[in-house]
């Protein structure tokens, strides 16, 4: 199985509001779709610095990117 490793952006996409811009609002679309259908296929691995990104700004908006992180192994940064 292949690794994937799972950035910010990916997260943030997957778990925001709809956006009211129709190029965001795809992303976000695609981010999801991605999610839910070829995230299965892959070994997901994050890191410490994704989860201190994705820990910031809104707290309701912070708690479901990092719910969706939960559980994905940890990679050294240096």
């Amino acid at each position: 199985m292949e690794t994937v490793y799972i950035e910010t952006s990916v997260v943030s996409h997957a778990t925001a509001r709809p956006s009211t811009d129709p190029a965001v609002l795809v992303l976000q679309q695609q981010a999801k779709d991605w999610w839910a259908r070829e995230r299965p296929k892959y070994s997901l691995v994050t890191s410490q610095l994704v989860l201190d990104e994705a820990s910031l700004g809104d707290p309701a908006a912070a708690a479901e990117r990092l719910k969706l992180l939960t559980g994905i192994p940890l990679i050294p940064t240096d």
